[in-house]
């Protein structure tokens, strides 16, 4: 996959969070397309193309949320987890949720990470560009 970008899908409901990785998308130069989402029920709108123009090409990673309205994160996850053509996404769940239950529930669904949103701005940066690196060097089908 030299030289190609991959499209990313953040799910998160919270308007600041979303200006916040938009602005370390482009502090870091990360030139992948963001598709926002701010629920679960969008989201899944989104991949499946129902009620919304399907996300061609489907992201490869999804960025997620687990507290939010109408659907949350972890059900989003399964319900992406079950069906066949978007099973195989990377989530990586990026959360305030520093709840055991959460954690254990997000990898028995098979995420890929599980990352505590930090407070400060500087850490909350370092997290984006360290994701940018794990999928600037992973292979993808």
């Amino acid at each position: 996959m030299i030289n190609e970008t991959i499209d990313i899908m953040l799910v998160e409901d919270d308007e600041v969070d979303i200006m916040q990785v938009q602005r370390a998308f482009g502090k870091h130069h990360i030139t992948n397309t963001l598709h926002v989402a701010r629920n679960g029920i969008e989201a899944l709108a989104m991949l499946r193309g129902e009620g919304h123009p399907k996300l061609i090409p489907l992201p490869k990673i999804i960025l997620l949320d687990i507290n939010m309205p109408m659907m949350n994160g972890l059900e989003f996850l399964a319900q992406l987890r079950a069906d066949p053509e978007l099973h195989a996404i990377s989530i990586f769940i990026l959360t305030t949720s520093s709840n055991d239950q959460d954690r254990i529930a997000a990898f028995e669904l098979n995420v890929a990470g599980y990352i505590l949103k930090p407070i400060d701005t500087t850490k909350f940066m370092d997290s984006i560009r360290v994701l940018n690196m794990f999928w600037s060097l992973t292979e993808y089908p």
